[in-house]
């Protein structure tokens, strides 16, 4: 697929943000969806799009049905699958969850700038991106091509991913997207049977990576075997259960990027630099 900016399919469109991790399993899907619907629940007008080509995930965690396909409009335009009041566009629409996308980083990153020009977003205060996990093609192209407001950045405690959170933020830097700040994922274990509270992946990881590039944790969630099974049944946390500790832990997550957000007159254009 060759490759076409998004300035106007975008054009409507006022802030856009990147959830981004340096690796997978962190949670950063979970994170994007549950963010966009908090930013719905605000009275917000919101899109989401699915970044990650290879592995979509965004129509089953909002409950989409299996075989949905986005209208077509005058044979080129896409009608964005609406579900909890959230604009939602993702390859998974467009393919089997049988088909697998062997393609090479620059069709990947052509089939996403296809998706994001030709998707009729309309007025959208905010289009949410889950990004793939990592640094390369895709992310560096959307940097380039989209007119990122901000990205968040969603790592779990462990060295090991507090590493890879570095890499991502340091990517953002390099073309000069701001980071809004650092959501921490799975920070402590509470017993279900006992109360006890454990911090499997280590303590403090979240601030420690925070306080070295001068940017916030802007929430902080437990390991917790209901979020992970909201999001796989579809019924994201501020879904199912808009008064328990993760909804309002994304809420408050939601108001902190509004408040970050609400100063900037229009996003800006990243300058690529390869050194």
């Amino acid at each position: 697929m060759a490759e076409t900016p998004v300035q106007d399919g975008l054009k409507r469109v006022k802030h856009i943000i990147a959830i981004a991790s340096g690796k997978g399993g962190v949670g950063k899907s979970t994170t994007a969806v549950n963010l966009a619907l908090a930013l719905v629940a605000k009275g917000n007008k919101v899109g989401i799009v699915d970044a990650d080509i290879y592995g979509p995930s965004l129509p089953m965690m909002l409950g989409v049905a299996e075989g949905t396909r986005p209208e077509v409009v005058d044979d080129k335009f896409f009608v964005p699958v609406e579900a909890y009041g959230v604009q939602s566009m993702s390859m998974g629409y467009l393919v089997t969850e049988q088909t697998p996308m062997v393609w090479r980083g620059p069709m990947a990153s052509g089939a996403l700038l296809q998706i994001l020009n030709q998707t009729l977003w309309g007025e959208l205060d905010y289009l949410v991106v889950d990004m793939p996990p990592g640094t390369g093609d895709i992310q560096l192209t959307l940097a380039q091509k989209a007119q990122l407001s901000g990205a968040v950045i969603v790592t779990t405690p462990q060295d090991i991913a507090l590493l890879d959170a570095r890499k991502a933020i340091e990517m953002f830097h390099k073309v000069n997207i701001p980071v809004l700040g650092v959501v921490e994922n799975m920070a402590v274990h509470s017993c279900s049977q006992c109360g006890h509270q454990e911090h499997i992946f280590g303590e403090g990881g979240g601030q420690k990576v925070a306080s070295e590039y001068s940017t916030e944790v802007l929430g902080t969630l437990p390991l917790s075997l209901d979020i992970r099974e909201q999001a796989d049944a579809g019924k994201p946390s501020v879904i199912a259960d808009p008064e328990g500790l993760a909804a309002v832990t994304y809420s408050q997550i939601a108001n902190k990027v509004m408040d970050l957000l609400a100063g900037q007159s229009s996003p800006g254009g990243p300058e690529i630099i390869i050194e």
